[in-house]
């Protein structure tokens, strides 16, 4: 099961639309009132020619921080800061129209006259009409009463009552108003309905969205998905290695973490670790966010399932890893009893996440070297952009020389020690609730490390900086992987929606970290056995359709927004010609 990796780049590509308001409803709120008195201060003296002005700016900003307020009441979660930020960019807009009165009435030698505050005010109703249906939850009929609340209020105490009745004799300017008031309107029918037959409502999935990202409340954007997925059969592999009472696993699930933080298994990777006692590592499969987990409800079917443990093999020898390098592309490899486990990097190059073309091809590699599996980890330890066609073929030309190597390596015993950070205290934005482990492996007289992040990718070039730090020590670390969470401990304000590791923890402490956690998981070596064990569950995954369904529907809100804008653009300036 496959997306289009264009889908989701395209709605990715989108995030940075919700960074547009201010990061604290505070900063919209001081914005908004300093927007106000500017408002008052240009009418009174470009419009009344009024200089005493004290009182005016009172009372408007009280009737603004009032009617902020009584907003909030009419809105679908009773959220004052979008109210607040409704707020700001509308008195922005009536702001923008005074001063394109004044510089239309210098331009055309027109009269500064009350139409401009007029029309500025159905501007700002209009603007209102478009955020209260779109994200605040109102109906039309609704948003045509209340986009009406905060702009009047307002203009009956920014305007002298002797100059009230002057709005009902402009009939011109009363029609400009109306004519922004159904341009609003029919925008925001067009674009709700954006996503059909495919999608009910656009404006119902973007309530939902900015809910679960506002409140960190999952449940209606996971009601939405779940709905849409589809049932499927996933598989877990884990390579578990054992002594006594101390074992490590590795695991390879064929789920995504995602779609993103709360929603569904955007966590999975720190759920799954927790499941196993802290002793594991959670790897990154080839695979996309076609298989990610809708709800916290299949999240916890697929936890359950993990407990039912199929074991496919079961030994003590494995060979020494296999390193090759192909251009930009490596692959460094084993092979326990008759698995092959290839981890697969372009660091410091890096891309978005490995196509399954290349997984299928090596299965049939594998297959004709009469493996009995061979289990592909993309270590997702770059930032990068879509694979390109060279470094997809170069990432399978490196795999398929490593297992060309492997198959005549020879097997040994092994032992193994693990740890992690759990008592490190680790606290940083860039790191997912697992914090950092490390599994050092001790074969045929030789160590070798293998490094894990609970993170979101990695700043490029980290690796590099602990490969060379790791052989300073004399060390051989071979990988560092990251789980690729969708978890975010803090609300994230830029184009990507994560922090990747190394962007907010310092390179030298991470250095710090890993040789130190390396010190005590090589201390604790001991000789293991090891067991490939298989876990088959069956959840609803999200599937690729949901991902051009949502795509088309962003696509074509914008494509609209962007016509309509356009028209209410050449029809604004119109109206400030004539």
């Amino acid at each position: 099961m496959t997306t289009s990796v264009d889908d989701v780049t395209k709605i990715h590509s989108r995030y940075s639309l919700t960074l547009i308001n201010p990061s604290s409803f505070y900063h919209s709120l001081i914005i908004s009132i300093f927007i106000v008195l500017l408002l008052v201060t240009v009418t009174n003296i470009y419009y009344f020619n009024n200089y005493n002005i004290a009182y005016s700016l009172i009372q408007v900003t009280i009737t603004l921080l009032i009617t902020q307020y009584i907003d909030s009441r009419f809105t679908k979660n009773k959220e004052y800061s979008k109210s607040i930020h409704m707020s700001l960019f509308g008195n922005a807009i009536w702001f923008l129209t005074m001063v394109c009165g004044i510089a239309s009435s210098n331009i055309f030698d027109n009269v500064l006259t009350l139409k401009y505050i007029v029309e500025g005010m159905f501007l700002f109703a209009s603007f209102r009409i478009g955020i209260l249906t779109t994200t605040l939850g109102l109906k039309i009929k609704e948003s045509w009463i209340v986009c009406f609340i905060q702009p009047v209020a307002m203009f009956f105490v920014l305007v002298p009552n002797y100059l009230w009745i002057h709005i009902l004799e402009d009939v011109t300017t009363l029609m400009y108003g109306i004519i922004f008031l159904t341009i609003a309107t029919v925008w925001s029918l067009l674009t709700d309905r954006a996503g059909r037959p495919n999608l009910r409502s656009t404006h119902e999935l973007v309530q939902a969205y900015l809910s679960s990202i506002s409140k960190n409340d999952p449940y209606e954007v996971e009601d939405i998905i779940e709905k849409q997925s589809k049932k499927a059969v996933v598989t877990t592999y884990q390579l578990k290695l054992y002594e006594n009472e101390s074992e490590f696993r590795l695991i390879l699930p064929e789920i995504h973490p995602g779609p993103y933080n709360p929603i569904g298994g955007s966590n999975i990777p720190y759920l799954i670790y927790k499941n196993m006692k802290s002793s594991a590592m959670i790897m990154h499969s080839v695979s996309d966010h076609s298989l990610n987990l809708p709800s916290k409800h299949e999240v916890n079917k697929y936890l359950s399932d993990l407990r039912e443990d199929n074991i496919l093999s079961a030994c003590k020898k494995c060979t020494e890893p296999v390193i090759t390098q192909t251009n930009k592309a490596r692959t460094t490899g084993f092979i326990f009893d008759n698995t092959a486990i290839l981890f697969l990097s372009l660091s410091p190059y890096g891309s978005e996440d490995f196509p399954s073309s290349i997984k299928n091809k090596l299965e049939i590699i594998a297959k004709n070297y009469e493996l009995d599996r061979i289990l592909i980890i993309d270590c997702h330890n770059a930032m990068g952009k879509k694979i390109s066609d060279k470094d997809e073929d170069d990432l399978f030309n490196s795999a398929k020389k490593n297992l060309y190597k492997l198959i005549k390596e020879k097997k040994y015993n092994f032992e193994f020690g693990y740890s992690n950070s759990e008592n490190m205290n680790l606290q940083s934005a860039d790191l997912g609730c697992a914090g950092i482990s490390v599994l050092c492996l001790l074969i045929n007289n030789k160590k070798y490390f293998l490094g894990w992040a609970d993170s979101n990718n990695m700043e490029n070039g980290l690796r590099e900086k602990l490969v060379n730090k790791f052989l300073e020590k004399e060390y051989k670390l071979l990988e560092i992987c990251t789980s690729d969470t969708h978890y975010t401990s803090r609300s994230v304000r830029n184009r990507n929606g994560y922090y990747q590791f190394g962007m907010i923890s310092n390179h030298e402490n991470i250095q710090k970290w890993y040789l130190q956690i390396a010190k005590q998981a090589s201390n604790k070596i001991k000789a293991a056995s090891f067991k490939i064990l298989e876990n088959k569950s069956t959840v609803k995954v999200m599937g690729s359709t949901i991902y051009k369904n949502y795509s088309n529907a962003v696509d074509n809100s914008i494509t609209i927004t962007k016509i309509f804008l356009i028209l209410s653009i050449g029809f604004f300036c119109f109206t400030m010609a004539y």
